[in-house]
C-alpha cells in the first residue's frame, strides 16, 4: 500500500457582513473561535480556526465582511480580507441566500475572479425562513454564473452554517483542493489568539449584542491587565481588568447603563462565555473610558486590526 499523504492549507473566508463567516467558523472548529453577532461588520481581524482530521489540517481565516465604504475604519477592514485571499491556499467565498447579490456582492466576486481556480463557493442560510423574500439559493447560483463564469458548479454548496448542514460536503471539498504537506499547528490547537485578543473580544461580543441599537461601532475593547495566579485550592486563577473604550464622553451612560445595570450585565455575559473557554477561575473588572475620534487614529486601527 502506498504512503498517505496528508493535506494541510489556509483557507480565507471571504464574504459580505453577515454572510455568516464567523458562525461557519465556529461549526467546523467545533469550539468558539470567532465572536457572533447579528450586528454587520462585527470581526475586525484575521480570526485563524484549525481543523484536524485524519485528512490533515485546514486553518480557516475568518476575515471582517467586505463593505463598500472610503471611511478609514472601512478600508483597514477590507485591506485584511484583501491580503487572506492574496496569503490562502484556498477562497471559501461565503454568499448569503436570504438577501439579493447586489453592488457589494458583485465587487466581491470582482475581487476574486483572477483567483478562480482556487475558490470554492458556500450559499449559506438555505434554512432561512426569516428573509423578507425567503432563501433563494437558485438566485445566488445563477450570480455566480454570471460573474464568476470559470468557477466549477461542482465547487458551489448549499450549506447552513447555523444548523451545520451540508459542512461534512464542504469540508470533503476542501480537503480534496488543499495540497499535500504537514501541519501549520499542533492537533491539540484551534485557534492561535493569544490570551487577551480572546478576553477583549469576548467582552466586545457581549457589548455590541447590548448596544447594537445604539453604538456597536463605536467602541473597542482593551485588556489593562491579565495576569495568572493560583488560588488556594491550587487552581489557576486570571484576574483581569478591562476598558470598553467608546468615542464620546455622552456614550458611556449608554455602556454602563442606569445603575450600572448595562456593564454588569456585559461583564456577567462575558464571566459565562470565558468559564467556556478557559479551564480558569476568572474575575473581571470592567470600566468605561473615551477616546475621541478613534476610528481616525492610525495606532489604535493597527492595534486592533492586527493582532
Amino acid at each position: 500500500m502506498g504512503e498517505i499523504k496528508t493535506k494541510a492549507a489556509f483557507v480565507a473566508v471571504i464574504g459580505r457582513p453577515s454572510a455568516g463567516k464567523s458562525t461557519l467558523v465556529n461549526q467546523l472548529c467545533g469550539e468558539k473561535v470567532a465572536i457572533v453577532s447579528p450586528v454587520p461588520q462585527t470581526t475586525r481581524n484575521a480570526i485563524r480556526g484549525i481543523v484536524n482530521r485524519e485528512q490533515g489540517q485546514l486553518v480557516f481565516i475568518d476575515t471582517p465582511g467586505r463593505h463598500k465604504s472610503e471611511k478609514k475604519f472601512n478600508k483597514k477592514l477590507s485591506g485584511i480580507s484583501k491580503s487572506a485571499i492574496n496569503d490562502s491556499d484556498i477562497v471559501l467565498y461565503m454568499l448569503d441566500a436570504s438577501r439579493p447579490p447586489g453592488p457589494e456582492e458583485a465587487e466581491i466576486a470582482a475581487l476574486l475572479a483572477p483567483h478562480t481556480e482556487r475558490i470554492v463557493a458556500a450559499i449559506n442560510k438555505i434554512d432561512d425562513s426569516g428573509a423578507s423574500c425567503g432563501a433563494d439559493c437558485e438566485r445566488a447560483k445563477e450570480f455566480l454564473k454570471q460573474n464568476l463564469p470559470a468557477l466549477p458548479e461542482g465547487r458551489c454548496y448549499a450549506i447552513s452554517a447555523k444548523n451545520n448542514e451540508g459542512l461534512e460536503v464542504l469540508l470533503e471539498a476542501l480537503y480534496a483542493m488543499a495540497p499535500e504537506g504537514e501541519p501549520f499547528y499542533g492537533e491539540e490547537i484551534y485557534t492561535d489568539q493569544e490570551v487577551d485578543f480572546r478576553i477583549a473580544e469576548i467582552i466586545r461580543e457581549q457589548a455590541i449584542n447590548r448596544l447594537r441599537q445604539e453604538l456597536p461601532h463605536a467602541l473597542y475593547v482593551e485588556v489593562a491587565e491579565a495576569g495568572l495566579s493560583e488560588n488556594a485550592a491550587g487552581r489557576q486563577k486570571l484576574r483581569v481588568k478591562a476598558f470598553i473604550v467608546v468615542e464620546q464622553e455622552s456614550q458611556k451612560g449608554i455602556v454602563i447603563g442606569k445603575g450600572g445595570a448595562v456593564i454588569k450585565a456585559i461583564r456577567l455575559g462575558a464571566l459565562a462565555e470565558l468559564d467556556k473557554i478557559f479551564d480558569w477561575e476568572i474575575t473581571l473588572e470592567l470600566q468605561v473610558k473615551t477616546k475621541k475620534r478613534w476610528k481616525r487614529d492610525a495606532g489604535i486601527l493597527r492595534r486592533i486590526t492586527e493582532r
